[in-house]
């Protein structure tokens, strides 16, 4: 029996921003001295604005943010264009890529291929060669094993494109599943499958606001919160997941935090 998630609590945005710049960076230091190399796998929502908040901001005396040696995948994306308002990346873009100082260096960014937006199937099938392409061939590996991945968590629990009953969170094999029913427009998108998120040498997910007490309380005190996708991530990956949350999203919520600093 491993140790259960991390649960940070803070008092805002702001508070949480440098923590988990602090968290982000202990990672990054410890995948480049492992491989030269940090691989990342970063959701949509409201995760890209924290994530810009919290890495473009500079404070003396502390570890540098190395973009030019980020790998930069994403945990799901909509099938869209890469400019549509739905698309993850252009979220990411946004809030983060065309912000970061010259002086900072630029990370490697591994977006969609467009071309395949009519196919789903095909579209998981180029993301997945994309995956295999850079983490090791399909027959060395099992799974890839990214340095962080960065989470977000909907309201009804589910986090990437994995939504509550479906059959994909049941899949063991594929490292990329299509989706062409979200309950959540749009319908068609591409996600990691549950092994894959789950197989992260580190795992954060990032909830804030008074939305997201309920859920929450679900995930952590109730039984049924276990069968939901982050209620499964925090199952099977245990102590490798840390919750970046702020106090309204756990109004009520019995689970142990650490509030404040990490």
């Amino acid at each position: 029996m491993g140790k259960p998630p991390n649960l940070y609590a803070f008092q805002g945005i702001d508070d949480l921003a440098p923590s988990l710049r602090t968290y982000v960076l202990e990672a990054q230091n410890a995948a480049i001295s492992r491989h030269g190399v940090f691989r990342v796998a970063v959701s949509g929502g409201s995760l890209p604005k924290v994530l810009g908040q919290a890495l473009l901001k500079e404070s003396n005396g502390e570890a540098k943010v190395q973009f030019d040696k980020w790998e930069i995948f994403y945990a799901d994306e909509r099938l869209v264009p890469l400019d549509h308002e739905d698309s993850n990346h252009r979220l990411v873009k946004a809030e983060l890529l065309d912000k970061i100082p010259a002086e900072l260096g630029q990370p490697k960014v591994f977006p969609i291929d467009v071309k395949y937006l009519d196919d789903a199937q095909e579209l998981a099938d180029q993301y997945e060669q994309t995956l295999v392409s850079v983490f090791a061939a399909r027959d060395s590996v099992r799974l890839p094993m990214f340095d962080l991945l960065l989470l977000g968590c909907g309201p009804d629990g589910h986090t990437c494109s994995l939504f509550p009953g479906s059959p994909l969170l049941r899949e063991t094999d594929a490292w990329i599943l299509k989706i062409e029913d979200s309950p959540k427009p749009p319908p068609k998108r591409i996600t990691l499958s549950l092994p894959v998120v789950t197989h992260g040498i580190k795992i954060a997910f990032v909830a804030t606001g008074g939305g997201k007490k309920d859920i929450m309380k679900e995930i952590f005190d109730k039984d049924d919160g276990r069968e939901l996708p982050c209620g499964l991530v925090n199952a099977q990956a245990q102590e490798r997941v840390s919750w970046f949350v702020d106090y309204p999203a756990i109004e009520g919520v019995s689970f142990p935090a650490r509030r404040g600093s990490l």
